[in-house]
């Protein structure tokens, strides 16, 4: 595929793949279908390129929205794209990094693949006319800005410069600790009326080669498509996910328990779910940090990030968001390894700190490939 362009007809499979490879997190997908539908109801084109097709001394720039998902909720997502269309913060910030590295962007990449997280970018392109690089950072969502593959692979996340609701700008320049640049947003956000954008890991077309999880926009999009025709015939929507995951079903169960802790600085939440198994009762425990990070079943370690966990519902497949879990509700959990370039990535002094358990109060955990757990 040298370029795609989004239409009308892909926002429904393209919005469940999204939720789906989110795990958990990466925003609420149906604001993305309200910033899709406008930007095609403004005369927006979407355009994906495939990585491979980006000349290598093209500049490219990842971003995203920052805030809370309480705060955005407090928004009326049809106030806030009004509001987009005087004052854009993602395209605002976008166009500090051309002033501060002195030329034009080339093309955006998103940082992670999630239900609002990717239109927003595709958007941020449209907006600037140009194309969406069909890839992103982690081929998943991750609540940290600097959880990437571009880590691992020499890209810097400075500069960045940092917009927030109130029109507050300030551009990290360097950092010294992979993880100061998105202490220093959340510090911003929080006294700049909640929500914020950002713009980073700037880098050449030939980093973007080595650096980029590829081909995930139109991998939601085959998710997606998968999902919804399993479901129209009445087949197994779960077990049609993790096929086209090349993943595996680990648990079927309902949620038994709830728990929010504040532990390091972080708000986490403890899930506990009951099930059925070949030996009789079963019992799950995950760790979110708005994504999955951790999954224990029967006391053994089963999943730890970067690999996947996807929450589904069992009779849809439909992509549960980690805001939306309560007790009682029906779940199944697909575990799918990640990209073998966020496994590199990891393997590197910054990524191992920026990926480390003690990211969401879990030390002790150390990463090991979901398919020897």
């Amino acid at each position: 595929m040298a370029s795609y362009r989004l239409t009308a007809r892909d926002i429904d499979p393209l919005l469940e793949g999204l939720a789906i490879l989110g795990t958990g997190g990466g925003g609420n997908p149906e604001w993305g279908r309200a910033i899709l539908e406008k930007d095609l109801a403004e005369g927006r084109e979407l355009v994906l390129v495939d990585p491979d097709q980006v000349p290598d001394d093209s500049l490219v720039v990842c971003g995203g929205i920052m805030g809370s998902v309480k705060t955005l909720e407090q928004w009326s997502i049809h106030d806030l794209l009004d509001r987009w269309e005087k004052k854009f913060e993602l395209l605002e910030a976008t166009r500090a990094m051309e002033r501060y590295l002195n030329r034009r962007v080339d093309y955006v990449v998103p940082f992670e693949v999630g239900g609002l997280n990717t239109p927003v970018m595709l958007s941020l392109a449209a907006r600037l006319g140009i194309a969406t690089v069909d890839g992103d950072a982690l081929g998943r969502s991750a609540p940290e800005t600097q959880m990437t593959s571009f880590l691992g692979h020499g890209v810097s996340l400075t500069p960045m410069p940092l917009v927030d609701a109130e029109g507050n700008t300030i551009i990290v320049a360097e950092q010294v600790d992979p993880v100061f640049a998105d202490e220093i947003g959340r510090w911003m956000v929080t006294r700049g009326g909640g929500l914020g954008a950002n713009n980073h890991y700037p880098m050449s077309g030939a980093q973007l080669k080595q650096a980029v999880i590829p081909r995930t926009i139109s991998k939601a999009l085959e998710i997606g498509r998968a999902v919804i025709a399993a479901r129209n015939e009445g087949k197994d929507p779960v077990q049609r996910v993790a096929e086209v995951m090349g993943g595996k079903l680990l648990f079927r169960g309902t949620v038994e328990k709830v728990e929010g802790e504040d532990r390091g600085g972080f708000y986490l939440t403890n899930v506990w779910l009951s099930g059925e198994d070949d030996c009789g009762r079963a019992r799950a425990h995950m760790v979110i940090k708005n994504e999955t990070m951790v999954l224990w079943i029967k006391d053994q370690l089963k999943a730890v990030f970067p690999d996947l966990v996807c929450m589904l519902d069992p009779k849809s497949g439909r992509g549960i968001m980690s805001v939306e879990i309560e007790e009682g509700q029906p779940m199944a959990l697909v575990g799918v390894p990640c990209h073998q370039r966020l496994r590199e990535s990891m393997k590197t002094p910054q990524g191992a700190r920026a990926f480390s358990g003690a990211r969401y109060g879990h030390p002790e955990v150390e990463y090991t490939p979901i398919e020897l757990l």
